[in-house]
């Protein structure tokens, strides 16, 4: 039986390079196609950066959060009830409490500029009681009446009080797309007490229930005092009590204040005994 020959080194070389040049042809093509689907995932990550940006929701600045929140007492007891159109409806419903404290109730969209008008005042008077983290900055839709009002989201923050809760939904986002959601409870309360003989109208935002004793439907002063201006430059006017913003935002805060005041009775006593707010209280009823 005659041995079997062993290829010579040559035709190994030239089997081992034509492998080569076959195995080298999917790699080439499998990394254009990774390109192509890298490039692909690249575009709808981008595409939905668009959309979100498009709702202009960004995290609040620390400074100018802390603004908002530091009030000087002076400006409040000067501007007192200010110059605003309606304040807290007084409304017989069971008292709404959560872990023994009152519970503020918000409800409201980052489209509406109403919501964006009474989120100042809202923001400004529950700092008097706690303290919020994680608040963001937008501005109401560009499509809407007072186009483009700077104001926050609640959305996403959270607030820290040993005198009252604060649930806040934002139904929607800038946009008109759906942000958060109603719980059972909160859809059954809205449904109640966002209608007549409550509200002229059923379906009308902001909605801000304090602890079942009051009641803000729609924003509470007139929303042209914020057209054109920056949050900064709201921000900044809230200190002067001669500014037609401060008259507008500070005194709806005040009477969302007395409010609360009433929710907690009268605690702290720091707040809740200043004369403003005690004069604003026996006006709510």
């Amino acid at each position: 039986m005659s041995a079997k020959r062993k290829p010579t080194r040559p035709s190994s070389n030239r089997t081992r390079r034509a492998a080569q040049r076959r195995s080298s042809r999917p790699w080439w093509i499998a990394g254009g196609v990774a390109a192509v689907v890298l490039v692909a995932i690249l575009a709808a990550l981008l595409a939905g950066g668009n959309n979100s940006s498009s709702d202009l929701r960004s995290p609040a600045p620390p400074a100018l959060v802390d603004k908002v929140a530091s009030i000087p007492p002076r400006v409040f007891d000067a501007v007192g009830v200010g110059q605003i159109s309606a304040v807290p409806k007084k409304i017989s419903a069971p008292p709404l409490t959560v872990a023994g404290k009152p519970l503020v109730l918000y409800i409201g969209a980052e489209y509406c500029p109403y919501c964006a008008a009474e989120r100042w005042p809202t923001v400004i008077a529950l700092s008097r009681f706690g303290t919020f983290a994680g608040l963001q900055l937008t501005k109401s839709a560009s499509g809407d009446a007072f186009a483009d009002t700077p104001t926050f989201s609640f959305h996403g923050a959270t607030y820290q009080s040993k005198y009252v809760t604060l649930q806040a939904v934002e139904l929607n986002t800038r946009t008109g797309g759906q942000l958060d959601s109603l719980t059972p409870e909160q859809q059954q309360i809205f449904a109640t007490y966002d209608s007549p003989p409550y509200t002229s109208k059923a379906g009308t935002i902001p909605f801000i229930d304090f602890g079942g004793r009051y009641l803000v439907n729609g924003a509470t002063y007139d929303p042209s005092v914020l057209s054109g201006k920056t949050a900064d430059e709201i921000a900044t006017l809230l200190s002067d009590p001669n500014s037609a913003v401060a008259k507008a935002v500070i005194g709806a805060a005040n009477t969302i204040t007395a409010a609360v005041c009433d929710l907690t009775g009268n605690q702290p006593a720091s707040v809740c005994t200043d004369p403003v707010i005690t004069g604003i209280r026996s006006r709510l009823g």
